[in-house]
């Protein structure tokens, strides 16, 4: 079909548009640097403040990259998974006991706010302690992660 200024020309393309070249990005991601990797295990221990799954996301993207961070952030890891589920499961039953034994209700609450400034306390310290360039052992940890 002619263009609509009559010029005899069509509207498509006389030459198909080529795609784009894209690079691929490479398989393996460069190691982190020396503060990079002790960042990466600073911020590892921080997320015990959220529970574990900071810890975790950071030891799956990061333990490949760092020596200090795969460390610090499976000894994160192991240590914040049990409490997170125990504070998860007190704070379901202080849900489900606040309906119609609220005392017991607020006991489980109680239990869940007790782990969550366990969790707080122990990861600020693990997380100064990192920030320094030092590895930290939590005095409890069931080490499930090798």
């Amino acid at each position: 079909m002619d263009n609509p200024a009559g010029s005899g020309t069509s509207n498509r393309p006389e030459h198909p548009r080529q795609p784009s070249q894209y690079q691929a990005v490479p398989a393996n991601a460069l190691p982190l640097t020396a503060s990079e990797d002790k960042q990466w295990a600073f911020i590892a221990h921080c997320g015990g403040i959220l529970g574990f799954i900071p810890s975790l996301i950071v030891y799956l993207v990061f333990r490949d990259r760092g020596p200090f961070t795969a460390q610090e952030s499976k000894e994160a890891l192991n240590f914040t998974v049990p409490p997170t589920i125990v504070a998860a499961l007190a704070n379901l039953l202080a849900l489900v006991f606040s309906t119609f034994a609220p005392a017991v209700g607020s006991v489980f609450a109680f239990l869940a706010v007790a782990i969550w400034v366990f969790l707080t306390v122990f990861s600020v310290i693990a997380a100064v302690q990192v920030n320094r360039g030092q590895p930290y052992r939590y005095p409890v940890n069931l080490r499930l992660i090798h």
